[in-house]
């Protein structure tokens, strides 16, 4: 069962609401700031305190918040997309050749780079596979050969 990620180009209106949403805040605090900068008394800078400033700090998080999730995701689909590419090499078709050689204690597929281009490198042998006289490579991994 293959499990649903996201994809990166789905990620990308989380990304501009993020940043969109941190602009909004932004120019909400600035706007806030110069109303109150203009004024003496406390009593006439809390509306602006209360209409710009408070919301536009709270903008300025969510956007932090959605930034920080869209970049998190992205990436963690990214890694996704490159597990699924390395999982999805297959080793190559060897026509279940298994070589061994001579004096060895391993077996090995034909194109396994411990044996391969070895011009002493002989078939295994499939009594002595199944006798445990040879183990498999954990380099190349063969398939049983019993």
């Amino acid at each position: 069962m293959r499990t649903v990620r996201p994809r990166a180009s789905d990620l990308h209106p989380v990304l501009w609401t993020g940043l969109a949403t941190l602009a909004v805040g932004a120019v909400l605090c600035v706007i806030g700031w110069y109303g109150m900068s203009g004024e003496r008394h406390a009593a006439r800078q809390l509306p602006y305190l209360a209409s710009c400033t408070v919301p536009g700090s709270a903008l300025i998080i969510a956007g932090a918040v959605l930034l920080t999730y869209g970049r998190n995701t992205l990436m963690a689909a990214r890694v996704a997309e490159l597990y699924e590419l390395l999982v999805a090499v297959e080793p190559p078709a060897t026509a279940g050749k298994l070589l061994t050689v001579p004096g060895g204690t391993l077996w090995h597929r034909a194109d396994c780079p411990l044996v391969e281009g070895k011009p002493q490198a002989v078939p295994a042998d499939g009594q002595a596979i199944a006798a445990g006289g040879l183990g498999p490579c954990p380099v190349c991994d063969p398939p049983d050969g019993r």
